[in-house]
């Protein structure tokens, strides 16, 4: 079984550090030992990229995908609740706000420090919330019937990557206007044991090849991760972001007072001009 967890600093993706930059405060011989390293590990990545295949589901896969599926959309109740927060400066001063009126009125000091605590275990709580009312609307439509809603349709898919036979990533299409000529990438999600090895990149030119062949003109998608590394492999499939919606309603969202104070998301559009971008069918650039 391949293990995908090792730390990458040189990549056959292109992402390198050039020999001079490990020069000077390093000896030449840990610098040569770092260089092996990190050479073996790229032909790692090559390798796993030759192993994966990526094909459309099949019923026995159900199971696996609902579980990455549920798995990627789990990993996101932190990263909203969290690491989310420093890009909401309107939800800092409301919470700087809410601090100093419960100070103004008690006139306790420990109030100070007990709400911040608050307002994150606040901000986990709605997170989680909604984030499962949004998995329970997916499991009503197509991530509960993938076979009635990507199987009986010409304009819909869904893939797998497969690794030494185990489902480790998932990817789908969905034909949204085929008047406007524009595919939306959806439901991408990647077992996190198998990150940072060029998955995620061969499940993305698998959606653009299919729009290529179904002969769209764009393809789209929304995200409203806030790490980097998901908005990086958007930018390496060639995506760029059009805009971004402050203040996001999340399908499944019950929109309570508590909700708008302690949820609050930023939705990324991103959009690709498959025609201009001169992809082929075989989703290459």
């Amino acid at each position: 079984m391949h293990n995908c967890n090792a730390l990458r600093v040189i990549s056959t993706s292109g992402v390198t550090i050039a020999p001079s930059a490990l020069r000077g405060s390093i000896s030449p011989t840990t610098t040569t030992c770092i260089l092996c390293i990190l050479i073996t590990l790229a032909m790692k990545e090559k390798t796993i990229l030759q192993t994966v295949v990526v094909r459309e589901f099949e019923a026995a896969d159900k199971p696996e995908i609902q579980r990455i599926f549920y798995e990627g959309l789990m990993e996101m109740v932190a990263d909203t609740a969290f690491r989310g927060l420093r890009h909401h400066p309107e939800s800092l001063l409301l919470y700087t706000a809410m601090t100093a009126a419960c100070f103004a009125i008690t006139m306790c000091w420990w109030v100070i420090g007990l709400l911040p605590i608050i307002v994150l275990c606040g901000r986990y709580f709605y997170s989680r919330r909604v984030i499962h009312g949004y998995l329970e609307q997916a499991m009503s439509r197509d991530m509960g019937d993938m076979e009635g809603f990507y199987k009986k349709s010409p304009d819909s898919c869904l893939w797998v990557a497969v690794l030494d036979g185990k489902v480790v990533g998932i990817v789908a299409a969905l034909g949204r206007q085929k008047s406007e000529g524009v595919v939306e990438l959806h439901r991408m999600s990647v077992e996190r044991s198998c990150r940072q090895c060029g998955i995620g990149v061969v499940l993305g030119q698998k959606v653009l090849e299919f729009a290529v062949i179904h002969g769209y003109s764009f393809v789209v998608l929304g995200t409203t991760a806030y790490m980097p590394a998901a908005h990086k492999l958007y930018q390496r499939l060639g995506f760029r972001c059009v805009g971004v919606s402050n203040g996001y309603v999340t399908p499944g969202a019950r929109l309570s007072l508590m909700e708008q104070i302690f949820f609050r998301v930023r939705h990324h559009h991103y959009s690709l001009d498959v025609q201009n971008s001169k992809i082929t069918s075989c989703g290459q650039h």
